[in-house]
């Protein structure tokens, strides 16, 4: 049985400018060959309503991040995308026991400047956008046909930009108001290659059983001259970032069983409503029997899409 006794939680590493996100560790580093590059580090950390947990789920970072390599890979031939290396036998300046520390959840990646919008794609009417929808008849403004219900798939998958937030929930906004922040011209290709990338994958994971409910992908603009961008980056099609339904089980006008962080979120909620919780921070403690069933669940996701076993 796994505990959170074993979980990485953060790290300190010799590189510049570290910074913390809710899950990931980010470093500056130059390569052996002069290289700029940016390192990010999966931690096991894990979060819910924006707020990060006091303990987190061991191994997690490692399956975020080779889902994540999974995707890169899936998709090089036709995305252009940041990243450089998985192996933390690439990182300078470390000894044998820090490379170790690191196998599996580290990202080697080309530098970019983030574009601050956040690509959100739904194949399915579900969570917030179910709640805009009964509300409005539109999700995020975009009208849906009138009679839909909950977790019913939308043929045709919407883009739903939001903005990117220091801190706290990122803001909905209209297609217009984000090619406002970010010009027309990008945004466009954002959306035509967010809905591209989506597409793919929720075919791919269908054949595998799995439902790819909705998913948010980031771009950056590379920060050397070769490629001008906007390429695909941080991480991609993950249980952290998307929402994973079993395809077998599935059955529209009900919650679905998910593969996804929602296991942590369905726990947080019966303390939310027995008044032991409020969603501020601090995060409460997961008790081993949901940070069990979570790594199951990424585990499970991992498998499914690659067929493969990951060993952590």
């Amino acid at each position: 049985m796994t505990t959170s006794a074993n979980a990485v939680m953060s790290t300190d590493l010799p590189y510049a400018n570290r910074r913390q996100g809710k899950v990931r560790d980010i470093y500056e580093l130059t390569m052996p060959d002069g290289t700029d590059a940016l390192l990010i580090v999966a931690s096991d950390r894990i979060s819910a309503f924006d707020v990060v947990m006091s303990n987190g789920v061991p191994g997690k970072g490692v399956v975020l991040t080779q889902i994540s390599r999974f995707w890169f890979d899936y998709f090089a031939d036709r995305v252009h995308h940041h990243l450089i290396s998985t192996d933390s036998n690439d990182l300078p300046d470390l000894d044998d026991e820090q490379r170790e520390a690191l196998r599996g959840r580290v990202m080697i990646c080309r530098k970019t400047n983030v574009v601050p919008i956040e690509c959100v794609v739904r194949g399915y009417l579900t969570g917030s956008g179910f709640k805009d929808y009964k509300a409005t008849g539109a999700v995020c403004g975009i009208k849906l046909p009138a009679g839909m219900v909950n977790s019913q798939k939308i043929e045709e998958p919407i883009f739903t930009p939001a903005t990117k937030e220091e801190s706290g929930h990122d803001i909905n906004v209209s297609f217009e108001r984000a090619a406002e922040i970010v010009g027309e011209g990008t945004m466009t290709r954002l959306r035509d290659l967010s809905i591209q990338i989506y597409s793919e994958a929720r075919e791919y994971a269908a054949e595998r059983g799995i439902i790819i409910a909705d998913t948010k992908f980031e771009f950056g603009i590379p920060v050397d001259a070769a490629d001008k961008g906007p390429i695909l980056i941080d991480e991609v099609l993950t249980p952290d970032s998307s929402r994973f339904w079993l395809a077998d089980l599935y059955e529209a006008g009900k919650e679905q069983n998910s593969l996804d962080k929602q296991f942590v979120r369905n726990y947080l909620e019966t303390l939310v409503k027995s008044g032991a919780w409020d969603k501020t921070p601090p995060g409460p403690t997961l008790p081993d029997d949901v940070v069990n069933g979570t790594l199951d669940k990424y585990l499970d996701a991992y498998k499914r899409l690659t067929g493969q076993a990951l060993e952590l």
